[in-house]
């Protein structure tokens, strides 16, 4: 067997060839394996493990009112950038090309939406807040085309592509593309975690903060509920916190999110992946840990700069197998959530569940397409009808999983207001005009099409054939 140093000397060399890539990228790789082999992992000591305090974590009620006055709030504006993260497909929803130009309602994308809530705020206010956008190889070109039918909006839209890292084959630990396998499935995107050494390789940190701009606020493009929150970012340029992480309080469906923590008197983020297995019950659980990370992240530019520049964001490293043509491959990835240990006065705000609305399958879409929610300059509000705060759970079946079949199953989406859950499995089709309300299971017989009639009210029911309508 080869020894470590052996296996990055042959690994640097292979990596030198690669002409697809920049000096930058090859870099950030080779010190990315360098780590990983060196078996730096971070082993948390459970024992030192502290629930983080009002002020780590700061509860959203507490934070000021923002200034009342529109020249104060320009002020505020003109200091913010807002990225979102744009690297991800649309393949688990069955589509092609990017997540982020799925239609999510009124036959707009989560790009149009974004586009158009930034407007809103550019001219109510009069400042100039930029989109950016985060691409990864696999959306770049297709993003370029996309943004094109903005260009007479009233904001500056810029894209940057993340790192582009060859696939390790875990055999050797030889680079994939230099296997021959030099198309798409040869890379991978390194995860958020990229998102720091790669604004500022491509030049937009700089160019951000010759303009003055001082935080950049970075969400998954798929979360509805990720907004431009002034109370929020006042809050950071009065205390002079270089990062901020929201979180929200955890229900059941989210005991494998990511959690704040105290250790050895800093704030850092907790992912399953490091619990003990001993422990990983008591990490679930919503007594110990009630709070998950939102991906929603405010970070100050300068700081990102200095960090970057001394190479000190050490974000615990994500090993991903995957199988590529049958040859077992490895990708190391890393998240920026994890990067919150390494910024100064570093804090989470404990934020109201609806800035956490994402869209990662049809059961998400059935929810912001229906009368739960209406849309207002571009924002998705939730219908104060429904006197749950609970959003109901939803269950659909493989039918469901692509969103053209989704969107043919319905004639139009059902109300829920009153929903508490609803499971579907089996060959079902809605009529138009349906109303649910409580606890509905709808289950067709094998190779049974089943269809639920126009104008139907279900309530409280298991329905599994036509009789039972």
């Amino acid at each position: 067997m080869a020894t470590t140093t052996e296996k990055l000397s042959q690994l640097k060399s292979a990596v030198a060839g690669l002409n697809q890539i920049s000096e930058n990228e090859k870099n950030g790789f080779i010190s990315l394996v360098t780590r990983y082999l060196s078996g730096e992992a971070q082993h948390i000591e459970w024992s030192k493990i502290q629930t983080p305090t009002d002020d780590v974590v700061v509860p959203y009620d507490s934070l000021a009112p923002t200034p009342h006055d529109i020249g104060e709030t320009k002020k505020l504006l003109d200091k913010l950038v807002v990225l979102k993260l744009n690297g991800g497909l649309g393949t688990t929803m069955g589509c092609t090309g990017p997540k982020s130009v799925i239609e999510v309602r009124n036959g707009l994308t989560f790009l149009d939406l974004i586009v158009i809530q930034i407007e809103h705020l550019n001219s109510k206010y009069g400042c100039n807040v930029p989109l950016v956008l985060m691409n990864s190889f696999n959306t770049h070109e297709d993003t370029l085309k996309i943004v094109e039918k903005y260009s007479n909006s009233n904001i500056e839209i810029h894209t940057f592509n993340q790192s582009q890292y060859p696939r390790l084959v875990v055999d050797d630990f030889s680079p994939l593309p230099c296997k021959g396998n030099a198309g798409k499935d040869g890379w991978y995107p390194p995860g958020h975690g990229d998102v720091f050494p790669s604004l500022m390789n491509s030049g937009k940190l700089d160019a951000f903060l010759s303009q003055g701009k001082e935080y950049v606020f970075a969400a998954n493009s798929d979360n509805l509920g990720a907004i431009v929150d002034l109370k929020i970012l006042h809050h950071l340029i009065q205390n002079k916190n270089e990062y901020c992480m929201e979180v929200t309080p955890k229900t059941l469906a989210d005991v494998k999110g990511g959690t704040l923590i105290s250790y050895e008197g800093k704030v850092q983020l907790l992912e399953i992946a490091q619990v003990p297995d001993e422990h990983v019950n008591e990490f679930k659980s919503i007594e110990k840990f009630k709070i998950f990370n939102t991906n929603n992240l405010w970070v100050n530019l300068k700081a990102i700069k200095r960090l970057v520049q001394a190479d000190a964001l050490k974000m615990e490293i994500i090993p991903n197998p995957k199988e590529v043509d049958g040859i077992k491959v490895l990708q190391l990835e890393t998240a920026a959530g994890a990067a919150i240990r390494f910024f100064d006065h570093a804090i989470g705000i404990n934020v109201p569940r609806s800035r956490f609305l994402p869209v990662k399958a049809t059961s998400d879409l059935l929810l912001v397409q229906s009368d739960l929610y209406t849309l207002a300059d571009g924002f998705v509000i939730r219908n104060e009808a429904r006197t749950n705060p609970a959003n109901p759970s939803i269950e659909l079946g493989p039918e469901f999983k692509k969103v053209g079949n989704f969107l043919s199953r319905f004639k139009s989406i059902p109300s829920i207001i009153e929903l508490d859950s609803l499971k579907v499995t089996g060959d079902v089709w809605f009529g138009a005009n349906i109303i649910l309300k409580g606890k509905v299971t709808i289950a067709a017989k094998s190779g049974v099409k089943l269809e639920i009639p126009d104008g139907a009210v279900i309530q409280n029911k298991e329905i599994n054939g036509p009789e039972d309508l």
